[in-house]
């Protein structure tokens, strides 16, 4: 069997970390559905996360591990994890208290591309908390 066909058919984790040794990690709320955001994982990342049960990610500009929530208090709790067919992408069905973008909003994904425009966006959604007083106080 070739190898392309053994992973995906194995039941053995074997996560596929790209170049740069990262692996994108979609965050989705468990209860909702919603996709809240995306991340990428290191080794390290991934290993705290599974140990842990809350997510953590591996920030590329501040090159360093990043807990979700670690400044907000906005935690991602770890229900369930997907890999894709090749691993080397993950999804992350979290538990989450509060909004889980940097910019108020309980997704990242607030905004789309307005129908029958190729460069106008639109919000879609309302922020749900203030980032300002959010992150002030810690």
């Amino acid at each position: 069997m070739p190898d392309s066909q053994k992973i995906e058919t194995t039941i053995e984790f074997t996560p596929k970390f790209d170049a740069q040794g990262l692996i994108p990690a979609i965050a989705q709320d468990a209860q909702t559905g919603q996709i809240l955001m995306i991340a990428f994982m290191n080794d390290q990342a991934l290993a705290q996360t599974l140990a842990s049960g809350n997510a953590v990610y591996y920030s590329r500009s501040r090159q360093k591990l990043w807990k979700k929530g670690e400044q907000s208090g906005h935690v991602q709790k770890v229900k369930e994890i997907l890999i894709d067919c090749d691993q080397d992408c993950l999804v992350l069905k979290v538990e989450v208290n509060a909004g889980q973008c940097h910019t108020g909003y309980q997704s990242c994904f607030y905004r789309r591309l307005k129908p029958g425009s190729a460069d106008r966006l639109e919000f879609i959604a309302s922020p749900v908390f203030d980032p300002k007083k959010v992150y002030q106080q810690r």
